[in-house]
């Protein structure tokens, strides 16, 4: 992943967990999961407009 060990992914959890606390990783979670299906959904959007208009053009 990234090029990323274990040993790496281990180091970066524990420095996010120090640095935002037990208590707001939920959160921030929550406000990233969010944030990537209103990206999901902005480009669902794109995408069926884009067939649209290719409709149109035959």
């Amino acid at each position: 992943m990234f090029g990323l060990g274990m040993q790496e992914i281990i180091v970066i959890a524990l420095i996010i967990l120090l640095l935002f606390g037990g208590k707001k990783i939920p959160e921030l979670m929550k406000g990233l999961g969010k944030g990537v299906k209103s990206f999901k959904d902005g480009m669902k959007d794109v995408d069926e407009s884009t067939k649209d208009e290719t409709k149109k053009d035959e």
